[in-house]
């Protein structure tokens, strides 16, 4: 078993990228190498400025290359709560750059042929308790009359066309979300970005950044560059170096198994049509066949950082939970299992913009593929003078209200507790 991340384990080997001199000066200078920072490279390099990248590890190798591999639509707090909160207009806005971020993906594996496997396999929100299809109900039609958006209703018995379980109590069924190997996404989008000009300096991290004359001193581990303009893309792997935004972070533990390849039938008799899945429990799941046939299954499995000891653990209880809804991969075994952090805002939504001289974009709350991609393109147009492409604008980025909070999330083992106590009362 493998306690390395599938898909950079199955994607193309790259060059290193480490030990090449630092320039002295730079236009933009980006912190990370996720897909934030990999699409603001790219589009701000695009736009003909001097562009350099410092990531602390490799490309991808943060949540950007340890996720479920998803690109689906809808706002993360929901629509009708995004209503609530904003008013319809600006609901409507802000859905709508969900939905726009996922054409962008797509565009980008066309524009910049990146083989990655995108495929728009719908994503089925699959209902945990009674109560939770009901929900569905309200939430199609609502979808349909205030954001122009189709989906498709699946009762318990529909649903068994869709899904090789009896778990579940229907689903709420969005034919336009895509699947994409990351692993493959990252490492395109890092080419591109090259190939438009941008540098990528891997294993040098960003160590301080200081106000200097008309711009900034960023130091790294090997060396200080001055840039006119920052942009922070750290999101969950904000370290020290800016402590104004791991104030704001919640960092959540997020753990995911992958099979052996399970064969041609077996995969289709469990997703008969390689929907990606997702369920509406509290401590949910995500699931989803890989291209060859394996099922990667992911979820919360514990309110723990993630290391190799604790990976481990988590794979046993999620291969226990596969098993429980999918009994028939009882005896199949597990061939990966990894860890990583995801980046929650205290208000559950993306937030972006600039504070205090610095760009940034991050709090993606497990939806960062897509919105990530896009909120790269939108701050290349931010810091060209285009505050108006920021979707997020305005919306502010609270802190954590826990007195003396460091980015330390001491009490999510409780705040865990609380919701596996919910999911089991049905």
């Amino acid at each position: 078993m493998k306690q390395v991340p599938y898909w950079l384990d199955t994607a193309p080997k790259l060059p290193d990228r480490s030990g090449k001199p630092l320039p002295d000066r730079a236009d933009v200078v980006v912190i990370g190498g996720g897909i934030t920072g990999l699409s603001t490279a790219l589009h701000t390099a695009r736009k003909g400025a001097h562009v350099v990248l410092v990531e602390r590890d490799t490309v991808g190798s943060g949540a950007s290359g340890r996720n479920g591999s998803m690109c689906t639509q809808g706002i993360t707090i929901g629509a009708a709560a995004a209503r609530e909160r904003y008013g319809q207009d600006r609901a409507r806005e802000l859905y709508d750059a969900f939905r726009e971020a996922v054409d962008l993906v797509e565009e980008l594996t066309e524009k910049e042929q990146i083989d990655c496997d995108f495929t728009r396999s719908g994503r089925l929100g699959v209902a945990f308790k009674p109560q939770h299809f009901e929900g569905m109900r309200a939430t199609q039609r609502d979808l349909a009359e205030n954001f122009d958006h189709e989906t498709v209703l699946l009762t318990k018995g529909e649903l068994r066309a869709e899904l090789g379980s009896d778990y579940y109590h229907g689903a709420l069924l969005d034919p336009l979300s895509a699947g994409l190997h990351v692993g493959k996404y990252v490492h395109g989008l890092a080419e591109a970005g090259e190939r438009a000009g941008a540098e990528i300096h891997e294993r040098n991290a960003a160590t301080a950044i200081t106000r200097g004359g008309d711009g900034f001193l960023v130091e790294t581990l090997h060396g200080t560059i001055r840039a006119r303009q920052v942009m922070a893309a750290t999101d969950a792997y904000t370290d020290r170096a800016l402590p104004w935004f791991r104030k704001r972070l919640i960092c959540v533990g997020s753990f995911i198994v992958v099979t052996e390849p399970l064969g041609q039938d077996l995969a289709r008799e469990i997703i008969p049509k390689a929907r990606l899945v997702v369920d509406s429990k509290n401590i949910g799941h995500y699931i989803r066949l890989t291209p060859d046939n394996r099922l990667a299954f992911g979820g919360r499995a514990r309110f723990a950082p993630s290391n190799p000891a604790s990976d481990r653990k988590s794979g046993g209880v999620l291969k226990r939970e596969m098993a429980e809804i999918f009994p028939q991969l009882a005896g199949v075994e597990i061939d990966y299992v990894w860890g990583g952090s995801v980046g929650f805002s205290y208000d559950r939504i993306p937030h972006a913009g600039e504070a205090n001289g610095l760009y940034y974009s991050m709090g993606y709350c497990g939806h960062g593929v897509q919105m990530a991609t896009y909120m790269g393109r939108a701050m290349a147009e931010v810091m060209d003078g285009h505050p108006e492409a920021n979707p997020w604008r305005g919306l502010g980025f609270p802190k954590v209200p826990v007195p003396f909070y460091r980015g330390t999330a001491w009490f999510l083992p409780f705040a865990g507790a609380y919701y596996r106590a919910k999911d089991r009362l049905r």
